[in-house]
């Protein structure tokens, strides 16, 4: 059989050879004569997997190392007769280091206490429950927005989102691209949305880039509807609205869930869902050569120190947004190699902290993030 994988897809080498033929490719190069003879494709979400690419082609399986699959069009493949898989909730851990340091310079930045701020969460999957989950664990008034969850399983545990609008200080989206149906989010954060913002919210995305509209969140930070703002994902990247991007707090290149962890998960589930497919014995199959962090020790003095400025410490040891904010606003039109390039990143459970005058409470808060606590 011959399998197709895009070659920034880490982890991967080696996972096949034994099995199959394997091609490495840039995702941009991976083409309708490539996939011809194709069983099977493993991609990124720069590949449109579509009829353009598909038709006439021997495929039978695409797995995506990602939890979006918008790139995907699952129709025709249902059609086709091609199967597809996502690998929902890889690096959800990722994106929830992502929002626990955004919190904290945030916080640092407006001299705020997040215990004493409301945060509405937006979608509530993978994703958005693990940072429902921090935002608690930092002490934060929680609201909880997804409406086929409610629709499931009750409305005890959710809000609507008037409520989200009308009560949080931090607005964080977690939603899926839903271009029609009664759960459409695309255009989500449109003009309606944005005017109807009571109290001067932050506005976080790192979903998808249409979630929100571009021009409407330009004008509302012009006119102060929105107190600050952090992307993530953007409409029409790479090529993305620069006076945007001059505009908000903390900007980086669809990299939230870039930790080296929800990448190796990415392509785990990848692997297994392929060898399901086919048969071919990779189901104890795990990669090999994860990056350690260069300082996987952090030591906390914490005389002096309130309790967020000691979970403050430990969450940017780890992760400090403001370093791909900058590395992202010297070379914007990089957007992709930044993304291709990326450095290495490892979640909570990859550091131990080494601690000295810092409270029980404390402490616990930090091993439920998921830190080991040195004894």
């Amino acid at each position: 059989m011959k399998i197709i994988i895009d070659d920034k897809i880490p982890y991967i080498q080696g996972a096949f050879e034994g099995v199959a033929e394997v091609i490495y490719l840039p995702g941009s190069k991976t083409t309708p004569e490539i996939v011809r003879d194709a069983d099977a494709i493993v991609t990124r979400t720069r590949t449109n997997c579509n009829e353009k690419l598909l038709s006439g082609s021997t495929v039978k399986f695409i797995a995506t190392a990602t939890i979006g699959y918008d790139h995907i069009d699952t129709d025709y493949c249902d059609k086709a007769g091609i199967k597809w898989t996502n690998a929902p909730g890889c690096n959800s851990k990722s994106v929830e280091q992502y929002i626990a340091s955004t919190l904290m310079v945030l916080a640092e930045r407006k001299k705020v206490q997040l215990k004493d701020l409301c945060i509405g969460v937006v979608g509530v999957g993978n994703v958005g429950s693990k940072v429902a989950t921090v935002s608690n664990l930092l002490g934060m008034k929680v609201l909880l927005n997804d409406p086929p969850r409610e629709r499931a399983e009750g409305s005890e545990a959710f809000v609507s989102l008037k409520q989200i609008v009308e009560d949080s200080d931090i607005i964080t989206l977690h939603v899926p691209l839903n271009l029609k149906g009664e759960d459409a989010t695309y255009h989500l954060g449109d003009e309606a949305f944005l005017t109807s913002l009571k109290r001067k919210p932050i506005l976080i995305n790192s979903c998808r880039g249409e979630v929100i509209e571009t021009n409407a969140v330009k004008t509302a930070l012009q006119t102060g509807q929105l107190s600050g703002f952090v992307c993530d994902c953007w409409e029409n990247e790479p090529d993305i609205d620069l006076e945007l991007l001059g505009m908000a707090d903390l900007a980086t290149p669809h990299i939230a869930g870039y930790s080296k962890d929800g990448k190796a998960t990415g392509t785990l589930m990848s692997v297994h869902a392929i060898s399901d497919y086919f048969g071919l014995g990779l189901n104890n199959w795990l990669p090999l050569g994860v990056e350690l962090p260069a300082h996987p020790i952090i030591s906390i003095n914490g005389k002096g120190m309130t309790d967020q400025k000691i979970l403050s410490k430990a969450i940017l040891a780890t992760y400090d947004i403001r370093n791909d904010d900058s590395n992202f606003r010297k070379e914007p039109a990089l957007f992709e190699q930044l993304r291709g390039d990326y450095p290495t990143r490892r979640e909570f459970p990859a550091y131990t902290i080494s601690a000295t005058n810092v409270g029980t409470n404390v402490l616990e808060i930090l091993r439920d993030l998921g830190f080991k606590i040195e004894e």
